[in-house]
Parts: structure tokens; sequence; C-alpha cells
């Protein structure tokens, strides 16, 4: 986000980032101006530029409380009230304009009361509050990204949310001879693809993991084009075939024998209902115990040995890629880069690059994250597309260079 301001033209005064390896990387990068701590520590006469001296302040407050991914979000998890410091920061600089930004999942926590909350306390600082939901991809940037983008200012001007450039012509297909005409004569530009974007990289060998080792592609130096290898990924599985029903037979059979319930085995292993599972063959709802289970499910109900090979013996599977890993888009807009392990590449050889992320992500090749291989793809995971950012800065630039002049 800050490298987005920038290159729109404002010049950054003061950071803040909980991350060591994001501080590190924005030293490097962009100044020293970054304080590196948790900015509930961080008072506000700290903070540089007095009272109404502030053009814009902009953040991105935790979201993995707000996060659709996290399906235990609620309103009493405490990563969701830090946009209360945020709150108090604006509220103690008086910026003219402010940008906060969010996952799409904010919108709909507690059926859109955190939202509507967060809006009401920035409107109640006295502030013109829209909150929009951006896909990157319709800016440019080749991606397909949604994010929560709050915009507020005290100016009384509609907020300038950047104009939207692209569209997905294509539709998400292949094919190229039918594009949308609607949208081509609205004077839409297809997404960025992947393969636009990164493709000069495909025959690039990847480098040691050392921020200083850098590839020559033409005459221009890549750093950080680093990538794990593991994409053969292997899991443990049953060497023979078994039948669930024939095994949910025998073990009702000893179950009625014994003098166990089904709510008892529950209980014996910590279960709320899995055990039921064991018994159950109707609608295919039914499971196998996993092997400890077995083991522990023959002491209690003293089956004897007619299953036991077929259930307990395991041997190591290869995932086919088709099963379980994601292989990149290459002639659409990639899909989200997250802050864990990327997609594959289309190569198929390694995952994707932490340079290639970046550039996914449109930072500038000579921007050089520090850290290890995943600190680096959770630095670029977690933050805001650079154009983004950047088309977002370009708007309110322009009604400030308007409003002094």
């Amino acid at each position: 986000m800050d490298l987005g301001m920038i290159q729109a033209g404002f010049s950054i005064e003061w950071a803040n980032d909980f991350e060591e390896m994001a501080v590190e990387s924005y030293k490097r990068n962009i100044g020293n101006h970054i304080v590196l701590g948790d900015i509930r520590g961080v008072s506000s006469d700290d903070i540089p530029l007095k009272k109404g001296e502030v053009d814009l302040v902009i953040g991105g407050f935790p979201c993995q409380g707000f996060s659709i991914a996290n399906k235990n979000r609620n309103m009493e998890d405490e990563r969701n009230f830090l946009y209360k410091e945020m709150l108090r920061v604006i509220k103690d600089k008086l910026p003219k304009f402010f940008i906060a930004e969010n996952v799409k999942g904010i919108l709909s926590i507690e059926k859109g009361q955190v939202i509507e909350m967060i809006k009401k306390d920035f409107i109640n600082l006295g502030y013109q509050v829209d909150v929009r939901l951006l896909n990157a991809a319709d800016y440019g940037v080749p991606q397909q990204r949604e994010r929560v983008i709050i915009m507020g200012n005290r100016l009384g001007l509609d907020n300038p949310f950047p104009k939207r450039t692209h569209a997905d012509i294509f539709q998400g297909e292949d094919n190229y001879d039918r594009p949308n005409k609607e949208l081509l004569e609205e004077g839409f530009l297809p997404y960025n693809t992947v393969e636009e974007a990164i493709g000069f990289l495909q025959n690039v060998p990847i480098q040691n993991n050392s921020v200083k080792d850098f590839v020559l592609v033409g005459t221009e130096r890549i750093y950080n084009h680093i990538a794990s290898t593991s994409v053969h990924d292997k899991f443990w599985g049953r060497r023979h075939q078994v039948n669930q029903h024939d095994v949910c037979d025998y073990l009702k059979y000893w179950r009625d024998k014994s003098a166990w319930t089904t709510k008892r085995v529950d209980e014996h292993f910590g279960y709320k209902h899995t055990a039921g599972h064991w018994f159950r063959k109707d609608n295919n709802s039914g499971s196998i115990p996993k092997p400890s289970d077995w083991w522990e499910l023959k002491k209690i109900l003293g089956f004897d040995d007619q299953f036991d090979k077929l259930v307990t013996e395991y041997v190591e599977k290869p995932i086919r890629f088709e099963q379980s890993l994601r292989i990149t888009n290459w002639n659409r807009a990639s899909d989200t880069i997250t802050a864990t392990s990327p997609e594959i590449h289309i190569n198929k050889e390694r995952r994707l690059s932490a340079r290639e992320c970046a550039i996914i992500q449109t930072f500038p090749n000579d921007f050089i994250f520090e850290g290890s291989l995943n600190l680096m793809y959770r630095q670029i995971g977690n933050a805001v597309p650079v154009l983004l950012a950047k088309k977002l800065g370009e708007g309110i630039i322009k009604l400030l260079n308007k409003k002094e002049g």
C-alpha cells in the first residue's frame, strides 16, 4: 500500500508493522521511518505531524478474525477490534483522507453488523465514508483479488474510487475468438494474464535461497526468484481395498456383543459423533476407523483379526495434481496470491517463485524481500497489490491538488 501511494505521488512520513521481516523489507526498499511493534503500544504523540497536518492515513488492520476462511470468526475475536487503533490515530491526527483495507469476509461477519459498526465509528469522527469491494483484476492487476476498501474524507468531497479499466472479456475461457462484445464496446481492456506477467521467467532457473542472489534476464537483475519444489506431495492411504459396509456390519456385531454403546465409545475416544459413523452405512455416510482407533477399538470390543490387515496396512501414495494441488492459471488472471504455499507453476516442476508472486502482486522487480522463502511468501501474500494502491492514491492526490488549487 505504501509503495503504491509513493508511486502516486505521496511522501510517507511514518509507518508501523508487527512483522519483523516485513519491517526489514520495508527499510531496505522504502525507508527507515517504519517502527516495529504492536500499534497498541504506540502513542499518537510519537507519530510525526500534528493534528490536521496529515493528508492521508492508510492501514490494513488484521484480517484473520474477519476472513471468510476463518469459520469461527465473531465479534469476540480481539483482532477484530484492532481497527480501533486506526480509529484512534485518525482521531488524533485528523487527516484529510483515510483508507482502510480488509478482506471480503468483513462484509458478512455477524450479518453485516461489523462493517456497519466500523463505518459508523469513522462517520462519528466527521468523515464522509464509503465502503466498496474492489477486484484488483478490474484495475490492471494480473490477479483476481477481492478486497474491501473503506475510504473517508473530511473535506465534504465524494470519495474518489478508481474507475474500472479491465474486465473478464473472455469470461474465464481460453477461447479468444469469442470475446464479450458488450464489454469491448464499453471500452474495457481484457484482464492481464499470468503468462503476460511472469512468462519471461518461465525457463529461468530458480536461485538459491538468498536475497543476495539474482538472475539476469537480459540486462535486468531479478531478485528473489526462489521457489518451493514441493509439488509431488504424498499421503498415507490404505494398501488394500475395503468395503465400508462390510466393516460396519462387522463392528456393529462386536459392539452389540459387548457391553459398549456407541455413546460410550465416543466418550472413550473423546469424540462427539465420530464413533457413530463407524457403525453407520446408510447413504454412504459411514467411515472406517484410522489404524490407531482400530487397535483401541479392538481392545474394548474384543473382536477377532478378520479385518486387521485390510484396515490398518497403509502405504505412501502420490497425490495427483488434479486431486488436490492447484496449477496456476496461465491464460487468465491469477487466483488470489495467498500468504502460504503458492500454486504450482505451469511447468509442474515447482511452485511459483517469490518473485513471480511479487510480480503478480505488481511489485517492481527491484523490490527485494528479506527473510526465508516462507516469510517472503507471507509478506507478498499479505500485501495490497501495488498498482491498486497507486490508483487509489492518484484519485486522492487529484482531489487534494484541486482543493488546494
